[in-house]
């Protein structure tokens, strides 16, 4: 049975914890046979007095006759089937090519995976280099400011996320049994079990990168196969339905049920797209800076005393502001204990993002301070979005110097609008290093001001945010994808058949938990039209 909000204080023991099932359910110790966790999470709005609240399963000696007795209770209850099922499975008689899936990140490996567990035996193509490869170009550029424009934090198996906090949460609202299945394969594939039940999982990137090997020996064990370096060149369209696709080799596969699920950085991919007739619409995103303070500020002003508990880890934040400009500027992607990272895929461009090992342990905290702006502000077409990030991140290269050392400035200067010339006490954790200057050379006008106002707001949330010496680093532009590949009820593009668009490059995702639950999606409805035809 399922025993929902059940409340105690951080520093509970185990047997606190078993004591207080006992008591909400009205039974004697020898009743309860066994209880398992499936969420934890932390109310820390009083941090002196921080609270954890759990849901638990629990097995009863009697469980019906408890159930019985409790009916109405708020609370208690049978516990759900979030088991996941399978909608089909293939059936050796049918005809079809089998299905395409197009990129690693997290959608399209679960895309494959389930394809995979169901019996479709799916080719994945991927762009970039295996996992182990990518990561070796991507410190190079790190560390040598040498960019590879097909390897990279970008591009490459484990997609974008790979680079990142590894977070599992998401606000998307979605069937349970599919963001479990996501939880356990990963589980599975090496990440620590408590992502299942924890408020907010991570993993952290290493992990992140022998897990996605896991997963793709996984797909390969059932029949799917993984090709890497392997680039669309085009997409062959007859009549509205998708026939094959070509490779940068010259190679043509037939497909008919073809997996789009590149990143929000295929940039070539959506040029083709549309020179191909695929419908396809600008949606909005958001444009900002990474903002970096200490970790330790962070900590003591969530936690107060309990800052460095263990059960707590480093302290996180979500903040907004809505400006007096119309605009309003958010915290995204958060990565306590983490870098800021040079995230580029462009020759001459350059982006930053933020990422974090599992234990979160270095100095600073970072997170995207973003301003969204929409079609309207960029409205010659689909594809106006992409140019207008191109537009930004070329100043912004050419503003930290040309070398894909990234613009920075002091959040003191900034607010009183002159150019950073030293550093504080927050010392960078961008590499390849970063030019001190005034970011607003290479930010829209509209962004600086919104910014102006939303930093000392969040100074008042968050006591020392606005502090002289946090130090902001441009620019963030890849928050989401700028252009959305509508799809329809059947997850298939508007106008063209056989093409089912997917995750965070398509426009229905935004991060790694909804990206592969999207993946899983898109998979049940490629199964589907298989089993069908």
């Amino acid at each position: 049975m399922r025993l929902n909000e059940l409340k105690l204080p951080l520093d509970h023991t185990p047997e606190n914890l078993r004591a207080a099932i006992i008591k909400r359910l009205g039974i004697a110790s020898d009743e309860l046979l066994d209880f398992q966790i499936y969420r934890r999470s932390v109310d820390a709005r009083k941090p002196s007095a921080i609270i954890l609240t759990y849901t638990l399963d629990v097995t009863l000696k009697n469980e019906q006759a408890v159930l019985n007795r409790l009916q109405g209770a708020p609370h208690i209850g049978q516990t759900p089937d979030t088991q996941y099922h399978f909608v089909t499975k293939s059936q050796a008689t049918q005809q079809h090519p089998r299905p395409v899936v197009i990129g690693t990140g997290p959608c399209g490996l679960f895309a494959g995976l389930l394809l995979a567990q169901m019996g479709f035996r799916p080719l994945i193509l991927e762009r970039g280099k295996s996992v182990r490869e990518r990561t070796q170009d991507t410190w190079k550029f790190w560390r040598q400011g040498l960019l590879n424009p097909e390897s990279n934090v970008q591009f490459g198996e484990g997609g974008a996320g790979t680079f990142s906090d590894g977070k599992l949460y998401s606000q998307i609202r979605d069937p349970e049994y599919r963001s479990r299945k996501v939880l356990t394969e990963f589980i599975k594939a090496g990440a620590p079990e408590e992502i299942v039940y924890v408020a907010k999982p991570h993993i952290g990137t290493f992990r992140l990168v022998s897990m996605v090997e896991n997963m793709r020996a996984s797909i390969e064990a059932l029949g799917g196969e993984i090709r890497f370096q392997n680039r669309v060149t085009d997409i062959q369209i007859d009549q509205g339905q998708v026939r094959g696709l070509l490779l940068e080799s010259g190679e043509h596969i037939a497909a008919d049920h073809v997996v789009l699920a590149v990143g929000h950085s295929a940039r070539d991919t959506f040029y083709q797209l549309h020179a191909r007739g695929v419908f396809l619409e600008a949606k909005p995103f958001s444009i900002g800076v990474r903002i970096e303070h200490p970790q330790s500020l962070i900590d003591q002003v969530r936690y107060g005393k309990a800052a460095g508990h263990p059960i707590l880890g480093a302290a996180d934040y979500k903040l907004v502001h809505h400006a007096k400009n119309a605009r309003s500027a958010y915290s995204f992607c958060m990565c306590p204990g983490g870098t800021v990272v040079a995230a580029a895929s462009e020759p001459g461009r350059l982006v930053t993002n933020g990422m974090s090992q599992y234990s979160r342990n270095e100095r600073n905290a970072n997170s995207a301070i973003v301003v969204g702006i929409t079609p309207a502000d960029y409205p010659d077409g689909p594809l106006a979005g992409i140019e207008y990030q191109r537009h930004w991140e070329s100043l912004a290269f050419i503003t930290g110097g040309s070398n894909y050392a990234a613009p920075a400035q002091r959040v003191g200067d900034f607010l009183a609008q002159k150019p950073s010339t030293a550093l504080g006490e927050v010392h960078p954790s961008y590499t390849p290093g970063i030019h001190l200057t005034d970011l607003s050379l290479c930010l829209p006008e509209f962004v600086t001001t919104t910014l102006h106002e939303a930093l000392p707001a969040f100074g008042k949330q968050i006591r020392g945010f606005a502090m002289e010496d946090a130090l902001m680093t441009g620019i963030e532009t890849r928050t989401s994808s700028p252009v959305r590949i509508t799809r329809n009820e059947h997850y298939q593009s508007l106008n063209t058949r056989g093409l089912f668009p997917a995750g965070e490059g398509a426009g229905y995702a935004g991060g790694i938990l909804s990206a592969a639950i999207d993946g899983i999606k898109v998979a049940e409805a490629v199964a589907l039209s298989m089993a069908q035809d």
